[in-house]
């Protein structure tokens, strides 16, 4: 029987977990953190007031049983139409501080946090979880992560460059400091991460040139006000071309919004039915069509992002990072377009890494992880996009048997899930994992 969970990580996924084992009136619960804010993790902690939500609050809840949470939440704070509106991120950081807060408060001593780091886990009658201050012992540990940072670019030697030139964290506080308007900084990336990043500098006053880089040069599309349509009742073909020729037809019929939007309910399944190869297919051929869709913008971020490159501040460029040589001016970067043989050579003063989240377990720098891959005990999936997890979260070792003690949640599970980077996906998933750790999902029948 499980009385004990230790969770090892307090950002959104750690945090949802810990307070949904309450919820279920599950087993006692042990939130470990290391950072020094517990409740936000990396989206919400290290957000600029001039970030906000890509997804309305009215989908924004924190518990998939009550739906409205956040917006009643928001009111009651005097913002509205607060539903459709597209809130801060520091917003959204302070209700998930209060949810966590509360839950401490109101727990006695079903909950506890603690402000460590995990350095291993050992693995007899029960776990045990050695931390640099000591040892808790728990009958089941959950894996939340989060977001591990991305890996520096092909080519690149971070210990060849000053770290004031090369910033490899996009999250980095110093990341707009000591430029001048006659800087160039290329951001290497052009996705969300690389917006957050431009708006940034833009709010900070920088007025010199950003070039942003990437392989195709995609943009995030914006958010449109929502419409009604009837959607897709059963679930589409998981082939690549199929899914390519299918939103097309649907796109051209419903609007391109909705044909992705409708697959929402779908996504997960399809994944999970997709063969290796089809997985692997979608991958390298798709998946940056489907990221610059599905993960869109908020209408006034997109506005933002339009007038500066308007202005001619930002550059975005399709094509590939051959080299870096730092010199006295700044990093000497060779490039190759997309669609050019000849390479060319730019001078920029600052370089921040925006290539997104990366979480290939043989690459990772993250020391917890390398150790439990290192001995066996958790695997990279079979795309390495993370840990290798069953349907039940449960991780998978070298063997590849299931951890009976050992879960996995969050962006890290994205192997086994795809979607599972947004909060509706992940509340949803700590939901369920809470009700099995509780034995909550007998409930219902879902154990018949």
């Amino acid at each position: 029987m499980i009385e004990h969970v230790a969770i090892i990580g307090a950002g959104f996924s750690g945090t949802l977990q810990a307070i949904n084992l309450l919820r279920h009136e599950g087993p006692r619960a042990t939130l470990i953190e290391r950072a020094p804010v517990a409740g936000t993790g990396l989206a919400y902690g290290a957000a600029h007031p001039s970030h906000v939500l890509n997804v309305r609050a009215g989908n924004m809840s924190a518990f998939p049983d009550d739906p409205s949470h956040f917006v009643r939440w928001l009111e009651g704070r005097g913002v509205k139409d607060a539903a459709t509106a597209f809130i801060p991120r520091v917003t959204y950081g302070e209700y998930l501080r209060e949810l966590l807060e509360a839950a401490l408060c109101d727990s006695g001593d079903r909950l506890t946090l603690v402000r460590d780091e995990v350095e291993d886990l050992d693995f007899a009658k029960d776990v045990q979880i050695r931390l640099k201050g000591g040892t808790i012992r728990a009958d089941a540990a959950v894996l939340a992560v989060g977001n591990l940072p991305p890996h520096d670019p092909p080519g690149l030697d971070p210990e060849m460059l000053s770290p004031s030139r090369y910033k490899g964290d996009p999250w980095d506080a110093s990341v707009p400091e000591g430029l001048t308007d006659e800087d160039t900084v290329l951001v290497i990336g052009t996705g969300l991460t690389m917006i957050d990043v431009v708006l940034l500098l833009d709010a900070r006053g920088f007025r010199g040139r950003i070039v942003a880089l990437s392989r195709r040069g995609l943009l995030p599309r914006s958010h449109a006000p929502g419409s009604d349509w009837d959607k897709l009742a059963e679930r589409p073909a998981t082939t690549a071309s199929q899914l390519v020729h299918d939103l097309r037809a649907r796109g051209g019929a419903i609007g391109w919004r909705n044909a992705v939007d409708e697959l929402r309910p779908f996504t997960q399944a399809m994944w999970g039915n997709a063969s290796e190869a089809e997985r692997g297919r979608f991958l390298r051929h798709l998946r940056p069509w489907w990221d610059v869709h599905r993960h869109r913008l908020a209408p006034e971020v997109h506005a933002r992002l339009m007038a500066v490159i308007e202005r001619g501040q930002l550059d975005v460029i399709a094509g590939k990072t051959l080299s870096f040589s730092e010199t006295p001016a700044g990093i000497d970067v060779k490039l190759r377009r997309r669609g050019q043989d000849a390479a060319e050579t730019m001078s920029v003063q600052r370089i921040v890494n925006c290539t997104g989240p990366l979480g290939d377990l043989n690459r990772t720098d993250e020391p917890l992880l390398r150790t439990l891959a290192g001995r066996g005990v958790i695997r990279p999936d079979a795309a390495h996009l993370g840990i290798d997890v069953d349907n039940q979260g449960q991780t998978i070792n070298a063997a590849g048997e299931a951890n009976a003690n050992l879960y996995a949640l969050g962006p890290m599970t994205r192997g086994a899930f795809w979607e599972i980077v947004a909060v509706p996906d992940i509340r949803t998933q700590t939901w369920n994992v809470a009700r099995r750790l509780s034995n909550a999902h007998w409930v219902g029948g879902e154990g018949l």
